[in-house]
């Protein structure tokens, strides 16, 4: 399980959405091939697409196959999103499937 997407970039402003070049470096966090695991990457990468375009890159991470990367990024619960960059880090748990909460979680959009 693997995507990426890369563009160079500029830091963006809070609950404004990305700067027009910004790479934006997201981590999933998944354990295995599981319904709830491929439902978070679909999620995501149709978020990516719709709001981020060509400026994002996803990495998968699969604790069955290496269960020693949760400890960098201390994650408890799976799936986890992890926005490294722009920063700070952020975290979302979940399958992704409530894009408003996504939204704000990653801080494109402002809570209402």
């Amino acid at each position: 399980m693997s995507t990426t997407k890369t563009r160079a970039g500029k830091r963006a402003q809070p609950g404004r959405g990305p700067a027009p070049a910004e790479i934006w470096k997201l981590r999933l966090y998944v354990a295995g091939q599981t319904p709830k695991s491929l439902a978070a990457l679909s999620n995501l990468k149709k978020i990516c697409e719709t709001h981020l375009s060509d400026r994002y890159r996803i990495e998968v991470i699969d604790l069955v196959e290496q269960p020693q990367l949760s400890r960098g990024d201390q994650i408890l619960a799976i799936p986890t999103l992890v926005r490294k960059l722009p920063q700070p880090v952020r975290k979302i748990i979940g399958d992704l499937s409530d894009t408003e909460r996504v939204l704000v979680g990653l801080d494109l959009r402002s809570a209402r």
